[in-house]
């Protein structure tokens, strides 16, 4: 491929040789590894559900291209060290996906509901840790995960063998227990292990009733940002010598006006 063919493509082809060029001609690319790419490759998936969440189609198109580019990175170091490549990748997404998806591409339409898809994909998971040798349920809960995810996915294995309550008031009861566990810590690192604690025990009672632990928690970082900038649109150069009263009431405020 020549120069004059590097421009803005629809063609993969091209995103793939502008990838081989940077890695053989830039030198911050050159010498990036799958670790030091891995917190990019990260920190792109969140900027395309920021997106996302703000409704910014048009902002979508180039998230999830910077995002693909991540994919993109990583395949040809695996290539360049002789492990994969780029085809290699699409082959083992398009295999699983045909593998997951039976009632899709075989005959087992009595799988085609959502509820019953997803029990047969757990056992299909499990068959798979089986085959890799995996001896725990957790094995393949990745441990990049944002700590909120991670703790309702652990949760879920653990809970698929019964070991999990049944009523969400007995998690309530945890709650109130482990939260005056943070009050009786009296060193650092106990506050912060009985924060843990309190934390994942929260996780657990989302997912008993049925919320996401880290779409609740995004949505209610979002409603404290529109909140503090009522706050702050009011009191203009005076926010830091407010007093915490007269915050307070702007705050109930913004409240009442999001209610109204």
């Amino acid at each position: 491929m020549t120069d004059s063919d590097l421009t803005p493509s629809r063609d993969i082809a091209v995103l793939l040789e502008v990838m081989k060029r940077l890695r053989a001609g830039c030198p911050w690319d050159k010498v990036q590894t799958f670790e030091t790419i891995a917190p990019y490759t990260i920190e792109e998936a969140y900027e395309v559900a920021s997106a996302i969440q703000d409704g910014d189609v048009q902002a979508l198109p180039g998230e999830l291209g910077d995002l693909l580019f991540q994919v993109v990175f990583h395949a040809r170091m695996a290539e360049e060290a002789g492990l994969f490549d780029f085809g290699d990748v699409v082959e083992a997404v398009t295999a699983k996906m045909i593998a997951r998806h039976p009632h899709v591409f075989g005959d087992e339409a009595a799988k085609a509901d959502a509820a019953a898809q997803k029990d047969f994909w757990e056992d299909l998971k499990k068959r798979e840790r089986a085959a890799r040798g995996q001896a725990s349920l957790l094995d393949d809960v990745a441990s990049a995960l944002p700590a909120l995810m991670r703790a309702e996915k652990l949760q879920r294995r653990a809970s698929s063998v019964g070991f999990d309550w049944n009523d969400p008031a007995h998690v309530l009861d945890k709650i109130a227990e482990e939260a005056r566990e943070v009050l009786d810590a009296t060193t650092d690192a106990e506050r912060e292990e009985e924060i843990g604690d309190l934390l994942f025990v929260v996780v657990n009672l989302a997912r008993h009733l049925k919320v996401d632990p880290e779409a609740a928690l995004r949505a209610a970082n979002a409603k404290f940002t529109r909140r503090f900038r009522h706050i702050e649109a009011a009191l203009g150069p005076r926010i830091g010598s407010a007093g915490l009263d007269e915050m307070e009431a702007l705050w109930q405020e913004a409240k009442r006006a999001e209610k109204s």
